[in-house]
């Protein structure tokens, strides 16, 4: 039985520096009051995040560290499984998640998924839905057993049977079962290889003993014709590089075509520009009378003058340009019959790259078949090698086929074991064996509650609810407060069969709201009395907003918010 003890947290939430503190085990019932947002709901959030490293509510992780601080957020939590002693701390700004047993740490060099993992399975036996289900009864981000999917709803009662380990074993089994098929494949695969061995040797010593001399002499013939063929390639190569020389000789007289028409180019750049500038002066002299500028009028003979001047300027320039455009075009067409014999060279060029490549081809063939030719010259001379081989592949493909055998029979053997653990194996006999006691307590917390209906969970955990006059219902046909009626007898059956099973028992209950709206005319009185009779040797603490209750706990604490913090206060703010 796990006996949680004491919790504490700082900068968690709306908790400032100032750690609060509370005893978890100190009273059996205890009642928490305070206005919304208060933080009277903190310590369902603290309680998970310690224990599996995320709030009860829909809050993420950074959300958790108190805004004005802003760092140092921490919650631990003391509690004692068989009498060992454990202490967990968290937080964040800086992390930390360190375990403690009997006071002393446990080795940090785990990632922190690991250690988590390790808790639960380990410590806990008890993963995060399991403990919201058996531990916490919330109105808020609470998903009751009924709400959660089929697989959900299954994973939360094999944990508390102490059956999840068969559905470790299933995992386990189909990575293994996995694992041997690949291994049968591959053992299938070596034997077909070895088959074709086998084939190919006794193929191959036939050929040996009457093919190879054959052989020989083609691949003899065949280098012969290679050799020729070489020849003939590399006689053209030689036609092809007398051309190329004989090309380069006349593209001498071509040389520094492109100099020339550079300097042209730049000339007729120059000429152009000073003809544009004539023409802007003439243009300007031509139209003007006065000078724009200063509003002088520009004497006549000057003006004359000037544009007389542009006209003779501009008329030897053109003159100029037009020889200089005679020039260039001689010069291009030089350019055009450099072009052309380079282009021709380029081809031979081409044509001496291409017989190479042919003449490559033709020694790599020749190289490739003095090799087969040496081989089949040895091979020869070695039968009883090739024949010593030929039993090696044989005696290979013999163990290979009786691996192959034994791998089937072990994937056999291991499909009929999985098939037990399966859903509808040896998990399904027991959840079938516990499903009466199940839906007959569950039918019992409903009858102290005053709600008289046949509540039944099948092997696939769903619901058939039958009333008083025979009419079929189902959960979310219900009320809330016939709702949570419902999920309180789920709740009480749980905790009942952890007591049975001594797997995931604790002392903690926490309900948050149950008294605020959801249980309707269901009286508070009545409620704790079964809450008592029920949930033996617990420490049951509610989260209420409803007034007038206090007088019916054992203990009572308050919440307040003083200058922007939580503060925790034992006992009403009245009484202090």
């Amino acid at each position: 039985m796990i006996i949680f003890e004491n919790i504490s947290w700082k900068n968690f939430l709306s908790t400032g520096n100032q750690p609060t503190r509370l005893k978890l085990n100190d009273h059996n019932t205890t009642l928490i009051i305070g206005s919304n947002g208060a933080g009277k709901s903190t310590v369902l959030d603290a309680l998970t995040f310690v224990l599996y490293g995320k709030a009860f509510r829909k809050i993420n992780k950074a959300q958790l560290i108190n805004t004005t601080n802003e760092k140092n957020c921490f919650v631990d939590i003391d509690f004692t499984v068989s009498g060992v002693q454990w202490r967990v701390e968290r937080g964040i700004k800086p992390n930390i998640f360190k375990i403690y047993r009997d006071g002393e740490l446990l080795d940090q060099q785990h990632s922190a998924i690991d250690q988590q993992k390790w808790l639960e399975q380990n410590v806990l036996k008890m993963n995060y839905k399991s403990f919201t289900q058996i531990v916490i009864l919330g109105s808020s981000s609470f998903v009751p057993f009924m709400q959660l999917p089929q697989g959900s709803r299954r994973e939360v009662v094999e944990d508390l049977l102490d059956i999840k380990i068969f559905s470790s074993m299933s995992v386990l089994l189909k990575e293994k079962i996995r694992s041997l098929k690949e291994e049968a494949r591959t053992f299938e695969l070596k034997r077909q290889s070895l088959k074709e061995k086998v084939e190919m040797q006794k193929d191959f010593i036939k050929q040996l003993e009457t093919k190879s001399q054959e052989d020989i002499s083609f691949k003899e013939h065949k280098i012969t014709t290679l050799l020729t063929e070489e020849n003939s390639y590399m006689n053209r190569n030689s036609g092809l590089n007398s051309e190329i020389e004989d090309l380069k000789s006349s593209l001498l007289k071509f040389d520094g075509h492109k100099e020339k028409l550079k300097e042209y180019g730049n000339i007729k750049g120059k000429i152009s520009q000073k003809i544009s500038t004539l023409v802007k002066d003439h243009k300007f002299f031509n139209d003007n009378t006065v000078c724009p500028t200063c509003d002088q009028e520009i004497e006549e003979s000057f003006r004359v003058n000037r544009i007389r001047n542009s006209q003779n300027k501009a008329k030897e320039l053109q003159e100029g340009y037009e020889q200089l455009l005679g020039a260039i075009k001689d010069e291009e067409l030089r350019e055009s019959q450099f072009n052309s014999i380079s282009g021709d060279i380029s081809k031979l060029l081409n044509g001496i790259t291409s017989n190479n490549s042919q003449i490559h081809s033709c020694q790599k063939q020749i190289r490739q078949l003095e090799s087969e030719i040496q081989t089949l010259t040895n091979q020869l001379q070695n039968r009883n090698t090739e024949h010593e081989k030929l039993e090696e592949f044989r005696e290979s493909l013999q163990n290979t086929y009786e691996k192959l055998v034994e791998v089937k029979e072990s994937i056999s053997y291991h499909d009929f074991t999985y098939s037990l653990l399966k859903d509808g194996g040896v998990k399904s006999q027991i959840i079938k064996k516990y499903l009466p006691l199940i839906n007959q307590q569950v039918n019992k917390y409903l009858q102290m509650m005053d709600f008289y209906i046949n509540f039944k969970l099948d092997e696939e955990f769903s619901e058939t609810i039958e009333t008083p006059i025979h009419e079929d219902f189902t959960y979310s046909s219900f009320s809330e407060g016939e709702k949570m009626r419902i999920d309180l007898a789920l709740l009480f059956t749980w905790r009942e069969v952890a007591r049975f099973k001594n797997s995931v028992n604790t002392n903690l209950l926490i309900m948050d709201e149950v008294f605020d709206s959801s249980l309707d005319g269901f009286g508070t009185d009545e409620f704790l009395k079964i809450i008592r009779f029920v949930i033996k040797d617990a420490n049951i603490f509610v989260i209420s907003h409803k007034g007038g209750l206090e007088d019916k706990f054992e203990s009572v604490i308050s919440f307040t918010k003083d200058k922007g913090f939580s503060r925790m206060i034992q006992g009403t703010p009245t009484e202090q």
